[in-house]
């Protein structure tokens, strides 16, 4: 008989709420689900229960994929975890990527396996999916 250890995920856990859900059930299936205005024509991101350049509340869900890739718009480096669980990831490159096929949609999240002195403005990068527990995914970035 072998005996399973399951290590808990420390990091918070994002919330999935009625406005997002179909963005997490999307990235627990490893790909991107982005919230689109009907009426003008915008993306909205993060997803909200209207459009935020109309108002509108006529917002469908269009599937992007698992091949995402953009370019960094800003970053920051982190030498200090913001919240509990972090503290094994420094220094963390938490980043704001411009999408390579909408580029008014950017998407803030961590880029992994780089160290700060490989990314600037304009550092390519695709994104990944960590997932961090059985029933949920998280999208990151790595260097493409």
């Amino acid at each position: 008989m072998t005996e399973e250890t399951k290590v808990q995920y420390a990091k918070p856990i994002p919330l999935k709420t009625i406005d997002n859900a179909p963005y997490w059930d999307a990235a627990d299936q490893h790909e991107l689900n982005l919230q689109k205005c009907t009426d003008c024509g915008h993306y909205a991101h993060p997803p909200g229960p209207a459009c935020a350049h109309c108002g509108s509340e006529n917002v469908v869900w269009e599937n992007q994929g698992s091949s995402i890739e953009g370019t960094v718009y800003s970053y920051v480096v982190s030498y200090r975890p913001f919240l509990p669980g972090f503290e094994e990831d420094l220094p963390l490159v938490i980043a704001v990527v411009e999408l390579a096929h909408i580029p008014e949609v950017k998407i803030i999240a961590n880029i992994l396996n780089a160290t700060p002195d490989q990314v600037d403005i304009g550092t390519s990068v695709k994104m990944v999916w960590e997932k961090i527990n059985d029933e949920r995914a998280i999208p990151q970035w790595e260097l493409a």
